[in-house]
C-alpha cells in the first residue's frame, strides 16, 4: 500500500488549516425566506387591484413573475396577465397602497418566522468564521417591519434594503453590496432565496445559492445550488460544503 509523502501530508495539513480559518458569508433574503410575507404581499396587492383598478379575480400566482424584483415589478406582473398597461402614476399609487395595506395586515396579525430561520441565524452569529447579512429588495419601512415582527436580531448583522441600491433583482447589485459590507468575497458567500429572480441575482453575483420552496416550486428554482423545503434541514456544515466542495 502506497503511503503519502511528507509533502503530501504537509499539503493536507495546510489545506485543513486554511479551511478552518476561512471566512464565510451567509446572506438572507427577507420576503418569503424569513417569514411568509409573500402571502401577505399577495393579499395586499389583490386588494389594490380591486380598490384602485377595479380588477377582480386576481390571484397570488399572477404576481409570480415579479417575485423578488421590487414592488413595481410585482404589480406589473399581475397587470400584464390581466391585460393592463398601467401609467407611471398608477404604478406609483398602486405600490404606495400595497405597502400601506401590507403594513396594516402586519399591525393586526402575527408574523412568525419560518421554521429553522432564527436557529440558523443564531448558529451563524456564534461561529467566528461566519459573517451574516440581510439583503432585500423591499423598502426600509416594509422590511424593517417584517424583521421586527419575526423577531429577527437584524441590528446584530449587516442590513441592506432596496433603498440602498439602484438595480433590482435579477441584477446582482444587492448581493454584491451585502458581500462587500460583510467583507467576504461573493464566491465565499451563500445566499438564501425563495424566488427565481433572487436565485439569478445570487448566481450573477458569483455566490452560491440555497433556494427554499416557500413561494414557488422546486422546478422554478432549479438554477440554485441546493433546493430545500425548509431551512430546518440547513446548517453551517452544509453551507461550508457548498462553498468548499461545490456540491
Amino acid at each position: 500500500m502506497k503511503t503519502k509523502s511528507t509533502v503530501e501530508k504537509l499539503n493536507a495539513i495546510c489545506y485543513t488549516l486554511n479551511a478552518m480559518d476561512k471566512l464565510y458569508g451567509l446572506i438572507f433574503d427577507v420576503d418569503g425566506v424569513i417569514a411568509d410575507t409573500e402571502a401577505v404581499n399577495a393579499r395586499a396587492s389583490i386588494k389594490v387591484f380591486a380598490d384602485l383598478l377595479g380588477v377582480e379575480g386576481v390571484v397570488r400566482k399572477d404576481f409570480e413573475a415579479g417575485l423578488g424584483r421590487g414592488a413595481e415589478e410585482y404589480v406589473k406582473a399581475a397587470a400584464k396577465i390581466h391585460g393592463l398597461e398601467l401609467t407611471e402614476e398608477q404604478i406609483q399609487k398602486a405600490t404606495q397602497m400595497r405597502q400601506e395595506y401590507f403594513l396594516k395586515v402586519l399591525s393586526e396579525e402575527p408574523l412568525p418566522p419560518f421554521p429553522g430561520v432564527l436557529e440558523l441565524m443564531d448558529e451563524t452569529m456564534k461561529d467566528k468564521n461566519f459573517r451574516l447579512a440581510i439583503a432585500t429588495s423591499g423598502t426600509f419601512e416594509k422590511s424593517h417591519t417584517v424583521l421586527e415582527a419575526a423577531k429577527v436580531p437584524y441590528r446584530k448583522m449587516v442590513y441592506i434594503n432596496g433603498d440602498h441600491v439602484k438595480n433590482k433583482k435579477p441584477d446582482p447589485e444587492l448581493f454584491l453590496l451585502a458581500a462587500e459590507r460583510i467583507g467576504i468575497e461573493p464566491a465565499n458567500c451563500v445566499v438564501i432565496e425563495d424566488a427565481p429572480n433572487g436565485v439569478q441575482a445570487a448566481k450573477a453575483a458569483g455566490a452560491k445559492c440555497i433556494a427554499v420552496t416557500n413561494s414557488t416550486n422546486a422546478e422554478n428554482l432549479c438554477e440554485a445550488d441546493l433546493v430545500c423545503d425548509s431551512l430546518e434541514k440547513i446548517n453551517l456544515d452544509v453551507i461550508k460544503m457548498l462553498i468548499q466542495k461545490n456540491i
